[in-house]
């Protein structure tokens, strides 16, 4: 295509640039190197090492195998931005079919939807919480029985995360039906209200690390019941920095009970 300028002159030792073509050349290295710039970025976003994570989870304070893995791919992969979201797990797995998150770590939804994939990553013991005070404060493991015939603080099954429903069928399956007495959505309230005397409760361990407070108590169960943490994405797209994170991760996994 023609420029509408001159931009070099021949002469018999060779050519020379003119102002025009000085510019224009300026420019095209400029443009070039933008060029290979923007492949290379292309490149690094398309294998991982660049671009953005969005990571949602539930609270992180208590899962330090998580924080561990997170802080290592902060160090192998520094051009990647993470941006964390705390949320409930109903909320998490909205988020990913949204595709506005690329990975969650969430409990296991009950209704989980076919276009998630779900890998456990940790499988923690549940402990009963209970008041400093309380006669079973002391004991080293504790049937769930006994406590039958106390006061419970749940989390509300309004959050949709199968949390409350797990614990009743815990409860169903010792004998009982527990009496609801108060309802937290947050866990460190939770935990609070059982210091404050409101009743018992059933939290996992990462709960109680986290949560380590005068006027309550957590002891292990008989039963040794737990409660599962995924690593969940969607089938269709797997973000790949969020891949990256997964195998940072997996030598640890095991595949999400078949559904």
């Amino acid at each position: 295509h023609k420029l509408g300028c001159t931009l070099f002159v021949r002469h018999p030792r060779g050519v020379h640039l003119t102002p025009a073509g000085d510019a224009f050349l300026t420019t095209a290295r400029a443009t070039l190197s933008t060029l290979h710039e923007g492949v290379t970025q292309a490149r690094e976003v398309a294998a991982g090492i660049a671009g953005h994570l969005r990571v949602g989870s539930l609270a992180l304070a208590g899962y330090p195998h998580l924080l561990q893995a997170l802080r290592g791919f902060r160090q192998a992969w520094p051009k990647v931005r993470i941006s964390l979201l705390q949320q409930p797990s109903a909320q998490l797995a909205d988020g990913l079919l949204k595709g506005e998150l690329d990975i969650a770590f969430m409990r296991h939804l009950p209704d989980l939807n076919e276009r998630l994939h779900a890998q456990l990553i940790l499988d923690e013991p549940l402990l009963l919480a209970v008041p400093a005070d309380h006669p079973l404060a002391q004991a080293p493991r504790v049937r769930l029985a006994e406590v039958a015939d106390e006061d419970f603080v749940f989390t509300p099954p309004a959050l949709g995360n199968g949390f409350h429903q797990h614990l009743l069928a815990l409860c169903e399956r010792a004998g009982f039906s527990p009496r609801l007495h108060q309802q937290a959505a947050q866990m460190q309230t939770l935990v609070s209200l059982v210091a404050c005397g409101f009743g018992v409760a059933l939290v996992p361990s990462a709960v109680a690390q986290a949560n380590q407070q005068a006027g309550v108590s957590f002891r292990a169960l008989e039963q040794n019941p737990t409660l599962g943490l995924y690593m969940t994405t969607r089938r269709d797209a797997v973000a790949p920095p969020a891949r990256r994170l997964a195998e940072l991760l997996g030598s640890t996994t095991a595949p999400c009970p078949p559904r």
